[in-house]
Formats: structure tokens, sequence, C-alpha cells
């Protein structure tokens, strides 16, 4: 009965050990806002497939520089269309594996007791001494304030006031802590913090389009087991995620 016993166990271990050498660990590149809900999706993931999601989260141009110079990378989720094009144009994207997932807005944010500003075009007053947004070199948050701060004819007023953050996460905690009057960020960003308020959220058609899309790297280590993780990004239980954490989920996206 011993060795009976013995002998079950030895199998069951070498099952277990089976089952861990055949899960993936997909390497996932993905934007600084996609932080808090990728977090949750990955989760469930692991649990359903056995597999192991790291990400690799910064500004999507930083994240982008890093493939192009050769990081591993199974996915890119990137914040903006741009930075996807420079890679599809250079042949780092796996050709029909991009989609479109999610959308976004952008919103002004100050400290929740402060009431500078009102409305974009406080920004120039003379009371509002520093406003911070991404980088627009490498961040696309930054990339669309900019844009819309342009398109609105508030920038020359406000551009020696710009404080450029490394991500909107970073501009967000420049705004928390008092150390700018107000920021620029993403609608979604705004609603993680109990110590920023919205004074403003740019209606659809006044900015530009936000959208995340997301692929295949080229040469990915794991790319059958990424392939897998970007279907279940496009379905209905990471959709219902990303809703409940503010973003708008793209027609076709969720199955």
């Amino acid at each position: 009965m011993k060795r009976l016993i013995g002998s079950i166990l030895a199998c069951a271990a070498l099952v277990c050990l089976q089952t861990a050498s055949l899960a993936a660990q997909v390497t996932v590149f993905a934007a600084a806002s996609l932080t808090d809900s990728l977090q949750e999706i990955a989760g469930a993931y692991e649990k359903a497939s056995g597999d192991k999601i790291v990400f690799n989260i910064a500004a999507s141009g930083v994240l982008a520089r890093q493939i192009e110079e050769g990081a591993p990378a199974d996915l890119f989720f990137s914040a903006d269309e741009a930075r996807a094009d420079a890679l599809e144009t250079n042949g780092l994207l796996v050709k029909g594996t991009r989609t479109n997932l999610l959308a976004n807005s952008l919103v002004i944010v100050t400290a929740a007791d402060s009431a500078t500003v009102r409305s974009p075009g406080d920004l120039t007053n003379a009371a509002v001494q520093r406003v911070a947004l991404g980088d627009p070199k490498t961040v696309p948050a930054g990339t669309y304030a900019k844009a819309y701060l342009e398109k609105s004819g508030l920038w020359p007023g406000i551009e020696a006031k710009i404080v450029p953050c490394e991500s909107v996460r970073s501009v967000l905690a420049a705004v928390e802590s008092g150390n700018v009057d107000a920021g620029l960020v993403y609608k979604t960003d705004a609603a993680i913090s109990k110590k920023v308020r919205v004074v403003f959220e740019v209606p659809p058609g006044k900015g530009p389009p936000i959208t995340y899309p997301a692929a295949l790297v080229k040469d990915a280590p794991q790319a059958e087991a990424a392939k897998k993780f970007l279907d279940y990004l496009a379905g209905s239980e990471a959709g219902a995620v990303f809703v409940r954490h503010g973003f708008v989920v793209l027609s076709g996206a969720a199955k």
C-alpha cells in the first residue's frame, strides 16, 4: 500500500512538473494608462490558462523604442496609433494581428481642493504657473494634450508653463502632490485618484481621437501563447474589466 501511494504521489508530481513546463510566460509591453485594468485581467487569465503574464509598463513611445532596439516582447499594447504605425512600418509587428481595442478621452485635472482652474482658458491665467502633461515626444497623452491645446488656440499662452512628465501617471502624481497647478491626463487615470478632480473633459471632436491598438511583436518568444492572450483581451470578459475602469471598448473588439 505504501509503495502504491508513493507511486501515485510520484506520478502526480510528474504531471505537475510537466504542466509547469508547458506554461508560457508572455511579456506584454503596455502603456502606463492600462496598468490597473491589465493587472486585473492578467490575474483572471493566469488562473484560467496557467500561463504567466509579465508586464513592462511605460510610455508607449519608450516601449516602442525598446522594441526597435531589440527588447524581447510578445505583445505591444499602445495608447496611440502613431507608435504602432512606426513599428508596423519597420516590420516589427506581425501582420494581421493588430487591432484597435479601446478608446479614451482627455481631461484637465487639478488638486481636489483647488479652485484655480475651471475651464481650459483658465490655464493661461497668471495664477496658473505650472501645467503638467506627458512629454509629447514619447507619451501619447502628452501628444494628444498638445494637439488639443494647439487646436483650441491655448498653446502659445501655456507653452512656457508646461512641465513635461515621463508618463501619464507621473502627470497625475504631480497634480496630486500640488507640484503643478493643473494637468492633462486620460479620463481613466483621473478616475483612480481621490486627490484630484476633473474640471473639464475634452468633448469628442474637439481633440484628437484616442485609440489603443494591440498587436503581436515580430519574433515574439511566446508567439502562440501571446496570440491567445491577445484574443482574450479582445473578448467580453476583458472588455467588461476595461469598461469598469472607464475605457470605451471599440465596436468589434469584444467578441
